[in-house]
């Protein structure tokens, strides 16, 4: 009698033991069945990417539009609009100084030559300061930028200046400055070429 009990038991456990697996597998496969309720109800959306509003030269850029390599250079959107590339305060003051090298958001590499011209009061004892930042602003960079030529004059003078720096570990854009020589100290007689430049972090 304890036998039959015994395996009634067995078979009435390893019965209940069937039908859970059966229920288990029809429950993670029915996703194969597309009349399925659960089928529909759980299905993932297709997501979209919508377009890039193009609103400046960044944006134009990284839409993959065309790029003129004018000065400053500019990007045509598919709708036809220009946009100029910003370049900081440089337009302001082509008429005191002129940067040749390094150009607005050129990738610049240790030492870098700083070329180009200014006005002869942009000096001051044929000199005027250098800075370049990181990203962040912090100076990485100082120096002096020399006159090539007689400065004592309302003319453009070539100057030149060196730059030795540590290239930045984390992002690759910074600030070239050349700061108008101001022995007075007064703040009406402040002025800064600044320009957005690129780290080579390669």
């Amino acid at each position: 009698m304890k036998k039959i009990i015994i395996i009634f038991v067995g078979l009435l456990i390893l019965g209940i033991s069937g039908f859970l697996l059966c229920e288990y597998y029809w429950q993670k496969n029915s996703s194969y069945f597309p009349d399925n309720q659960s089928n529909t109800t759980n299905k993932t959306p297709t997501t979209t990417i919508p377009n890039l509003v193009v609103h400046n030269f960044t944006d134009c850029v990284t839409a993959g539009n065309p790029v003129m390599e004018s000065y400053p250079r500019q990007c045509i959107s598919k709708d036809g609009q220009h946009f100029t590339e910003d370049i900081a305060n440089e337009p302001n003051l082509k008429d005191k100084i002129i940067l040749t090298n390094p150009l607005p958001n050129q990738v610049i590499t240790s030492p870098v030559t700083i070329t180009g011209q200014a006005r002869g009061n942009w000096f001051f004892e044929a000199s005027f300061p250098v800075i370049l930042t990181n990203w962040d602003g912090l100076i990485i960079a100082q120096g002096i930028a020399q006159a090539k030529s007689d400065w004592m004059t309302e003319e453009f003078v070539p100057f030149e200046a060196t730059l030795t720096f540590d290239t930045p570990t984390y992002k690759n854009n910074g600030s070239l400055i050349l700061k108008k020589d101001n022995p007075s100290g007064l703040p009406q007689n402040d002025a800064a070429l600044e320009i957005s430049v690129l780290f080579d972090m390669k």
